[in-house]
């Protein structure tokens, strides 16, 4: 399929009026910036600026040794770092052939559908203020914080995580954690039946969100829409099922899909999906395996604290792989995840040297946004915000 230019926009009398929606409109969620030919309320045409959050991230990337480069992936959704830091280890694992064991898999998949539901409760929330109601977004927040005590129990970070190793996880799972993630899923059914009360049968709500911001699954599939967006307007593609990956198919779960690709249909799914995040991470929590907590890649994993501060050969090999002097295989690999907001994928290629030579990031974000004109073209400026809040777009996705 082929994007097809869009027919410019009917010329009608009068005078029409230039305004620009950001960079720093409190209504945008973010630095963006677009400039909106205006009807009175209507929108005749809009055009994004993007950069205004630019840090030149793969470039960075290409300077910076293997080991190095997890930060930078915390920046790009910072709504579910943990997603793409496991989802760039898991690219330079493919690079390396390590195979992963099952108790990896499911921590990874715990703390990756935790990531999950902070994004989408982020977004719905967002969605609620937006249209007038603010007593949801304070309501569900607690239930974030609840999951940062648990990144911060595993990782000792909150926001950006830093999660995890290539190989693994720098430390065993611990007993508090598992003890704070059975509470939040104990807690949350309650506040998301209550949060669903507030808002998905509220006919303000509704008449705010139906038929607001639709796009066709044609038309999404053209411009390179995945994720929630996606589904909402009809199309079942989620990357945990059609190419799994750490260890995803052992477990049963829905893939949510909307009819009209409206903002109430991009609520519903990501609802729904919190719903099946629950249950992923119920089964991973029951069915977690015995073992050990990473693979045996002493070039990639860092020795113990202890032994760097009294042993020489630990101090040497810390040092070697913390500025990446250490042998990588000479290779191209892509690796994509199911992110909050869509595919997140990296392609890698390597000429063996310290750093990577290319290291590309496809952000769900940045190809989505393309179509917001589009979305909101005939619309009121009202509906232009709530628009913007169901695709989720994140800042620092949007320049590389």
């Amino acid at each position: 399929m082929t994007l097809q230019p869009l027919a410019p926009s009917p010329q009608q009398d009068g005078e029409y009026t230039t305004l620009n929606l950001g960079p720093t409109h409190p209504a945008t969620h973010g630095i963006f910036q677009n400039v909106l030919t205006l009807d009175g309320e209507k929108i005749i045409d809009a055009e994004q600026t993007i950069g205004y959050i630019h840090r030149a991230f793969e470039k960075i990337a290409e300077r910076r040794p293997y080991y190095q480069i997890t930060p930078l992936t915390d920046r790009l959704n910072y709504c579910s770092s943990p997603i793409n830091n496991i989802g760039w280890h898991m690219t330079v694992e493919k690079l390396l052939g390590v195979t992963t064991s099952k108790r990896i898999d499911y921590l990874r998949i715990i703390l990756m559908e935790l990531a999950r539901i902070t994004d989408h409760l982020v977004c719905n929330s967002v969605i609620g203020v937006d249209s007038g109601a603010l007593t949801g977004f304070i309501y569900v927040f607690q239930e974030r914080e609840k999951v940062y005590e648990i990144y911060e129990e595993v990782s000792g970070a909150r926001l950006t995580t830093n999660m995890g190793r290539i190989g693994g996880f720098e430390r065993d799972i611990s007993m508090k954690a598992i003890t704070k993630i059975r509470e939040f899923l104990d807690h949350l059914p309650k506040v998301l039946k209550e949060f669903e009360k507030l808002l998905m049968r509220n006919r303000i709500f509704m008449d705010r969100t139906i038929g607001v911001g639709q796009i066709s699954g044609e038309r999404a599939l053209n411009y390179g829409f995945t994720g929630p967006n996606l589904r909402a307007a009809g199309v079942d593609y989620d990357v945990r099922v059609m190419n799994p990956y750490s260890s995803y198919n052992d477990f049963e779960f829905t893939i949510p899909v909307g009819t009209q690709g409206d903002v109430y249909d991009r609520f519903c799914v990501r609802q729904e999906e919190i719903w099946q995040s629950l249950k992923l991470i119920r089964n991973a929590m029951e069915n977690l395996p015995a073992g050990d907590f990473h693979v045996k890649v002493p070039q990639f994993y860092l020795p113990p604290k202890e032994e760097v501060y009294s042993k020489m050969e630990a101090l040497i090999w810390h040092f070697k792989i913390v500025m990446g002097e250490i042998e990588i295989p000479v290779g191209e690999v892509y690796h994509s995840v199911e992110g909050g907001n869509g595919e997140l994928g990296f392609y890698l290629v390597s000429d063996g040297g310290r750093t990577p030579y290319r290291l590309h990031f496809r952000r769900p974000g940045f190809i989505y946004y393309q179509a917001y004109p589009e979305m909101i073209r005939g619309g009121v400026l009202s509906d232009a915000i709530l628009t913007m809040s169901s695709m989720n777009v994140i800042a620092g996705e949007l320049d590389a």
